[in-house]
């Protein structure tokens, strides 16, 4: 009797301690009078009067139980910084950490953050990410975190930071400045979350259902202070720069270049929740290059934005329209294709630019930008305006509306009235131009969206809509774009399901309209649903069936394409993930197309307008365990294509010297056998990878991609000294050769030099 009585109070014990921290869960934040050293060593006495916060809950691979290595977090301020520390027990194992480089792979290495909502909108806010080695990651939230998409790790400040490696925990001490962030007096949602590679285990201090991602906001607790935070003083931050360039180019004739440039960035705090940021003579040299594509369909392939100053409180432009009708997309400035050269991208200096973002409260946001790129008259380009703004204005739980401007102007065209009567009159005629030539000849293109999306207090139920009409000088009529979409996430099945509309005239030329020039308008019908089972044995953690479903017509009810994918996928608990799709086609081609002939030289025969092909193929994908130190991603495809059969093999072999190197090696390869006649190749892209990390300040990158498609083997090379929190030494090395006889085409040496300091 008394061993079950036992029993029972252990019970009731475990149960008590088991209890979940649930959504508005506070913390109280204290002040301390003391500057704390930032060492990894909690022994200041503020530490030890700090509120501690623990208890995390699994997020996955089950949420239904206590993370096994528990965490402790406390948080405490002063004048100056937003302190935070990490106390995160751990077993004798070795840490998975691929690197020391800063903005690392969040999903293959261990580490712990702090998710912060100073606006206590529960849809914007910040992320500042430690591993067991120190390395720093910062970030963005925007939409409320729902999805992996709601953060990015492009936005860059100053903070500090330092860990301390033990036999059975490792400890990590955050100092952020509150000049770093903008934020509003008052509660601030907040969450922790500790991901926990080595195990695959993801645990939160506030539990996140499983279905859900573990930063979103709807699952967080609240911030309060038993003092308010500090008011904010002048926070001005000037980042000046210096680069040089000397570069050989032999593709028509040997032309040598030596350049010294100068130019910088200013970021100004307005309020202490709006920012003002200014730049003069961009220079972007420093940025990792486009991983090349082989790209098979009718439409533009859409590269991300890499660019500092671009990426900011950048949702709120990047999310206007819908993916297949987007207002605005910032690789529209500074990069246009060069029709004297078959359409390769050329670089368009920019002279100047301004974006104001923020808060104004709690319920209103706003973004405004204006840049202005310099002339290129080598390939008729003009000087060219780009002006977007953004206010949002968020309402009930989750939910807000958007209105979105957007204005493209061509400055001073003079000379350039020929060219801009031939290209007005193609595109009426034809309507096949890429869009991002038409930009170079219109005298002005704008856009105006309005977005709404609700999302409820769950983040079960969610509906966007969209309604955006554009305008240019010689297109009127037909030129609206808009939808409606909703989903539902449980548990046990995510749905989504959502219809569109594109006129045959919109498109917004400083937007992505992927399509345009391919559909005489449009009506698309789209749905998914993926079911989710969480077997209790065989190691598998999420496992079940999916299907797809997308249908476009004109708008005068011609079927134009139609895809179908149903398929099965598994995720096991050790990171391994496997998936098989069956996938059918359907197109009926508006105009000629040939998918090898717009690779090729020779001359193929067009698929003709009106031609309807349909093929089936099958699609598998498969992940190894990426916490081995040699692991491996693949995706294969084969089966019918047009009138042919395809086999397309896409992956990439990893392995690591961890934390100091690693070696990727990326695959991207097509074989594609057409009906006599229509044509076959072999198109493919490998693309060797070299990451070395001498220190947590001192970074090598060398990537070389060859592509028999555009015939050419190019090496980029890259050197990274951040020498200072914030600021940084680059030196940078391409090139580009011919692959029969490894000739140089072009080559480049680049060094750029950064500072920044506040005022």
């Amino acid at each position: 009797m008394k061993y079950r009585f036992l029993i029972f109070l252990i019970g009731l014990i475990v149960t008590a301690t088991a209890q979940k921290n649930l959504p508005g869960t506070q913390l109280v934040i204290k002040k301390t009078a003391a500057d704390l050293n930032i060492d990894g060593v909690l022994d200041e006495p503020a530490w030890q009067e700090a509120t501690v916060s623990t208890n995390f809950f699994l997020n996955f691979p089950v949420d239904t139980a206590l993370a096994p290595f528990q965490t402790e977090a406390r948080v405490i301020f002063n004048d100056k910084f937003l302190y935070i520390s990490f106390v995160c027990h751990d077993d004798d194992k070795p840490y998975i950490v691929q690197t020391l480089k800063r903005d690392f792979d969040f999903e293959n290495n261990d580490n712990v953050s702090i998710e912060i909502g100073p606006y206590n909108d529960k849809q914007n806010g910040f992320f500042f990410v430690v591993t067991p080695y120190g390395v720093q990651m910062e970030g963005t939230i925007s939409s409320g975190g729902v999805s992996d998409n709601s953060f990015s790790s492009d936005w860059d400040n100053r903070w500090f930071s330092k860990s301390t490696r033990h036999s059975d925990k490792w400890i990590a001490e955050i100092a952020i400045p509150f000049k770093s962030i903008r934020y509003k007096d008052g509660e601030w949602n907040v969450n922790f979350m500790r991901w926990d590679r080595k195990h695959n285990m993801a645990s939160t201090w506030v539990a996140v259902p499983i279905q859900y991602s573990p930063g979103a906001f709807a699952y967080s607790g609240q911030l309060l202070w038993d003092s308010p935070p500090p008011k904010p003083k002048m926070n001005v931050s000037l980042i000046p720069y210096v680069s040089g360039i000397s570069s050989h180019d032999t593709s028509s004739r040997p032309i040598n270049l030596n350049k010294l440039q100068i130019g910088g960035d200013a970021k100004i705090g307005i309020t202490p929740s709006m920012n003002l940021d200014l730049t003069i003579n961009p220079d972007f040299s420093q940025v990792d290059v486009d991983q090349q594509v082989v790209n098979l369909s009718r439409f533009e392939f859409q590269f991300p934005e890499r660019r500092q100053f671009f990426l900011e409180n950048s949702d709120l432009f990047q999310n206007a329209g819908f993916p297949g009708a987007r207002l605005f997309f910032s690789r529209r400035i500074g990069i246009a294709t060069n029709p004297k050269d078959n359409n390769n991208l050329k670089l368009v200096p920019i002279a100047f630019g301004a974006r104001l973002s923020g808060s104004i409260n709690k319920k209103w946001r706003v973004s405004a930008m204006n840049m202005q790129t310099k002339e290129q008259l080598s390939i008729g380009l003009p000087k060219q305006n780009y002006a977007v703004a953004t206010i949002l204005r968020n309402f009930g739980h989750q939910s807000s509306i958007a209105f979105t401007y957007v204005d493209k102007s061509s400055l001073g065209l003079g000379a350039l009235t020929d060219s801009t009567k031939y290209f007005r009159d193609d595109i009426l005629k034809h309507r096949n131009i890429n869009s991002n030539s038409v930009p170079y000849f219109s005298k002005y293109s704008r856009a105006y969206g309005l977005d709404l999306e609700m999302l409820s207090k769950d983040n079960k139920w969610y509906s966007g809509s969209y309604l955006t009409v554009s305008q240019n000088p010689y297109i009127t009529g037909r030129n609206q774009a808009g939808g409606v979409f909703g989903s539902f996430t449980n548990r046990l099945a995510q749905v989504f399901a959502g219809a569109n509309y594109q006129g045959e005239n919109y498109n917004s030329e400083a937007g992505f309209v992927p399509n345009h020039g391919f559909y005489p308008g449009l009506w698309s019908m789209f749905s998914s649903i993926n079911f989710n089972f969480y077997p209790k044995r065989n190691g598998i953690a999420i496992t079940g069936p999916q299907s797809m479903f997308n249908v476009i017509h004109t708008p005068t009810g011609t079927l134009t394409d139609k895809n179908f994918t149903i398929g099965y996928n598994m995720n096991f608990k050790n990171s391994v993930s496997f998936e098989a799709n069956w996938q059918y086609t359907y197109t009926r081609l508006l105009q000629p197309f040939n998918p090898i002939g717009q690779f090729s030289e020779k001359t193929y025969l067009d698929f003709e307008a009106g031609t309807i092909v349909k093929y089936n193929q099958l699609n598998v994908k498969f992940k190894s365990n990426q916490r081995k130190i040699v692991n491996f991603n693949s995706e294969i495809t084969f089966g019918e294509y047009f009138n042919g059969t395809a086999l397309s093999v896409k992956g990439q072999f990893n392995v690591r010297y961890q934390p100091y190197a690693s070696l990727g090696i990326r695959v991207d390869y097509n074989d594609v056998r057409l009906a006599n006649g229509y044509g076959k190749g072999q198109l493919f892209v490998l693309g060797p990878r070299l990451d070395v990390t001498m220190t947590n300040k001192i970074f090598f990158t060398t990537f070389y991609q060859y592509n028999n498609v555009k015939d050419n083997m190019a090496l980029n090379a890259r050197l990274q000294w951040r020498y200072k929190p914030a600021s940084d030494f680059f030196l940078v090395y391409s090139e580009n050769y011919l692959p029969e006889n490894f000739k140089s085409k072009n080559r480049a040496l680049v060094f750029k030099f950064t500072y920044w300091l506040n005022m």
